[in-house]
């Protein structure tokens, strides 16, 4: 452990999708090339869910940057939210290299979010973890506005 580093500088806000009342469909993030981190945590926080709805959220892979051959992570996906109690609720969705398909040329990674029934109030986001070259505030997303020690 780096005790001696302010968590800035080990961690990144690398992607996100900002807060919003996201209407019934598929919302993203921006990628992430995971050559940039050690590990990633995709943070999903949403608010009121629309009557009947749902929130389910995956973490997708991709070839580049743009999407090519976009396509799930196996095994990264959280368990469907849905109204009944599922108000002002967080999921968390951790991502390390070894779960991308390498093989394929995988390396780029982003959180979607499928808003089913009705609108929904949520945002998220990517941190990246432990930056693999330079502090994590270098591997900031440019709309970051700042951090403070």
């Amino acid at each position: 452990m780096q005790g001696n580093l302010d968590p800035s500088a080990r961690v990144a806000v690398a992607g996100v999708i900002p807060a919003q009342q996201a209407a019934p469909g598929v919302v993203t993030s921006n990628f992430v090339d995971m050559r940039s981190f050690y590990a990633l945590l995709a943070s999903l926080n949403i608010g009121v869910i629309g009557a009947a709805g749902t929130v389910d959220a995956k973490i997708e892979q991709a070839t580049d940057a743009n999407g090519a051959n976009v396509k799930a992570v196996t095994g990264l996906a959280i368990v469907q939210i849905a109204k009944a109690g599922g108000d002002n609720r967080q999921a968390g969705i951790n991502v390390r290299q070894e779960d991308l398909d390498k093989n394929g040329g995988f390396r780029f990674v982003r959180v979607s979010v499928t808003v089913g029934g009705a609108a929904t109030f949520l945002s998220a986001s990517l941190t990246g973890f432990d930056a693999r070259y330079g502090a994590g505030s270098v591997n900031q997303l440019g709309t970051t506005a700042t951090a403070i020690s």
